[in-house]
């Protein structure tokens, strides 16, 4: 399988180039030289890094190791998962099939969850809008890999996507200057994020079959990579009640044209109550549903985040009556806020008023 997914990526890489039809023979190419045996859709390295107990991952609770879990399975064993089309009798690859944003979705849950949530509530993402899709963004180094066995997409240089790429001709606003290059694109324009919890790992080790309860409506805060970014959480059960909280930072597809105001991240209940009693309830029950906390959250060290924990019993969730403290995770090269940070974002702030001069010789 690796020397096939060897030939067929010197097929497809040729592709990209003449940008036609390829069949046929290639020539093989030496293992240790593929580079896409060690990009990330091969490896799928990152849950195997931050599932490890050695970096404080659910292998804490489990004591399964990675390579016990089916979870290394869900990875890109080679081309044709991508390029693959049916042309007779063929074998035929082209570079359109691995552009067709759904191909990306049949992996990419997460995403594929924002888009519905997004397009039932009416609030299409700016990108979405103008017809653009997962490759107008992301290149093709990234989703081939560039012969650097990263561990996580979130290290820095696996990725070159961002925002500055497209927009870096955008006139300044106060919004712009007055964080002072602090505050990351993605914190004043992703609308929200969607996050899993009780993530059941029982089952999955039991079924293979992944089982959470998605909540949205939310935007986490963390620093990476130097600046105040968005983030998600995820929470994990393992039978009979040990529980895990995981915080890292998400780029969520949900982005929208204006930023925030002010007062959507200053001086709102939830940071002043985060600031004061050092305690949050992120999820809790109501009519027999789990409801999460709404708007922006910070994620600060040595806070209380209290949540909802259920045990999935014959196909149905079932509350934990005494769930265990979770163990915390901070993942994905994401850190906390500071302190002084935290107190920043609890005081109520404006933007400064446009300083009126007097015509000249008034008095």
């Amino acid at each position: 399988m690796r020397k096939h997914a060897c030939v067929v990526l010197t097929l497809v890489v040729l592709g990209v180039a003449t940008g036609g039809w390829l069949a046929g023979a290639g020539v093989p190419v030496p293992e240790q030289e593929c580079f896409f045996l060690k990009s990330l859709h091969f490896t799928a390295k990152g849950m195997e890094f931050w599932y490890s107990k050695e970096k404080g991952g659910l292998e804490l609770l489990t004591g399964i190791p990675y390579s016990q879990l089916g979870c290394q399975d869900c990875h890109v064993a080679g081309c044709d998962r991508c390029h693959r089309v049916e042309k007779g009798k063929r074998l035929a690859y082209t570079i359109k099939a691995a552009q067709n944003q759904n191909m990306c979705l049949l992996c990419h849950a997460r995403e594929q969850a924002m888009m519905r949530i997004d397009l039932r509530l009416k609030q299409e993402d700016v990108h979405q809008a103008k017809g653009m899709g997962c490759t107008d963004c992301h290149s093709q180094r990234e989703m081939h890999g560039d012969g650097t066995p990263y561990s996580s997409l979130k290290e820095p240089g696996a990725m070159d996507t961002n925002c500055e790429k497209c927009h870096n001709a955008i006139k300044p606003s106060d919004s712009h200057t007055v964080h002072e290059g602090k505050l990351d694109c993605k914190a004043c324009h992703v609308r929200h994020v969607v996050s899993c919890t009780n993530c059941h790992f029982d089952h999955m080790v039991k079924t293979g079959e992944r089982k959470a309860i998605p909540v949205d409506s939310w935007v986490f805060l963390m620093n990476y990579k130097g600046k105040v970014s968005s983030a998600s959480m995820q929470t994990f059960l393992v039978r009979p009640n040990k529980t895990f909280l995981m915080f890292a930072p998400h780029m969520s597809h949900s982005i929208m044209k204006e930023g925030r105001k002010c007062d959507d991240c200053h001086g709102t209940k939830t940071l002043q109550q985060v600031e004061k009693e050092k305690k949050l309830r992120l999820t809790w029950m109501e009519d027999g549903k789990v409801v999460n906390v709404k708007g922006m959250i910070p994620v600060v060290k040595g806070v209380k985040y209290e949540c909802a924990y259920l045990d999935l019993k014959d196909g149905k969730w079932d509350p934990v009556k005494n769930p265990a403290e979770p163990i915390l995770q901070y993942a994905a090269y994401g850190e906390p806020l500071s302190k002084e940070q935290l107190e920043a974002l609890a005081q109520a702030q404006e933007l400064p008023k446009p300083e009126i001069k007097s015509p000249a010789g008034a008095k």
